[in-house]
């Protein structure tokens, strides 16, 4: 049978998979202001994306247009936030993977 501090890593482990997004790992570790921070963190990258969104093509006949095709520049920022928010829950996985497999 799995051992107390496997089981443990096992969990943040499922926490961290199912949940990275709306900050159950952290929840569940008990840091309830990363949890609120991680949740607006990833909130504001989301909608972010959805308002600085390309522009500038059209539909003709069924077909996108891209002649006047331009992306906002301002979408460089989320795109930094949430490269470095998916760099953490590699690394934090990382963590967890390494608690499991030290173990006794």
């Amino acid at each position: 049978m799995l051992k107390e501090k496997e089981k443990n890593a096992i969990t943040r482990g499922l926490f961290l998979i199912l949940g990275w997004g709306i900050g159950l790992d952290r929840f569940y570790e008990g840091n309830k202001k990363g949890g609120i921070l991680s949740i607006i963190g990833w909130n504001i990258t989301f909608l972010s994306f959805l308002y600085l969104k390309c522009s500038g093509y059209e539909y003709v006949d069924g077909m996108k247009n891209y002649d006047n095709y331009s992306t906002n520049p301002f979408i460089i920022a989320p795109l930094i936030a949430g490269g470095y928010g998916i760099f953490l829950v590699i690394r934090k996985a990382f963590r967890i993977a390494k608690q499991f497999e030290k173990a006794e």
